[in-house]
């Protein structure tokens, strides 16, 4: 990239009214490589190119970009929080009851929310947030120890 060419990422990040920092491009960059990142693991890949980088400096990017609707946060059960780029299609997500792993699931029925309950106790729907759980394929192909 030319010294006078802007990266997507930080186009993405003005878009969005946000300054483009090199910790959120960096982190945004994380994120692209490594969907469902924790936050300690995108700490990890740009503390490589932000060595003055803290945890803390990370969590507050990845809320200003949770904020700013550019990042998903999710919150699977006895997991840390995970950070994903891909956003407003309202999908959802696959865990590994063993290892952890998780994985994207498109929307199982058509048009968001996906489901639709039999009472919204007068709330109005936005979206729907399911959760699957099993095994993935490389769990379930190792032998039971």
């Amino acid at each position: 990239m030319s010294p006078t060419e802007v990266s997507p990422e930080r186009e993405l990040l003005r878009s969005a009214g946000l300054r483009a920092t090199d910790q959120r491009v960096e982190t945004i960059r994380a994120l692209e490589k490594h969907p469902h990142a924790d936050a300690q693991a995108v700490f990890d890949i740009v503390l490589h190119e932000l060595p003055d980088t803290s945890v803390q400096a990370i969590y507050g990017v990845l809320g200003a970009l949770t904020d700013a609707g550019l990042v998903r946060r999710i919150e699977p059960a006895g997991s840390p929080a995970r950070y994903e780029l891909r956003v407003g299609d309202n999908h959802h997500h696959i865990v590994c009851s063993k290892c952890g792993a998780i994985g994207d699931v498109d929307c199982a029925v058509g048009h968001a929310p996906c489901l639709t309950p039999v009472t919204t106790s007068g709330f109005t729907l936005t979206t729907a947030e399911v959760t699957y759980w099993g095994l993935c394929p490389n769990c379930a192909a190792a032998p039971l120890s």
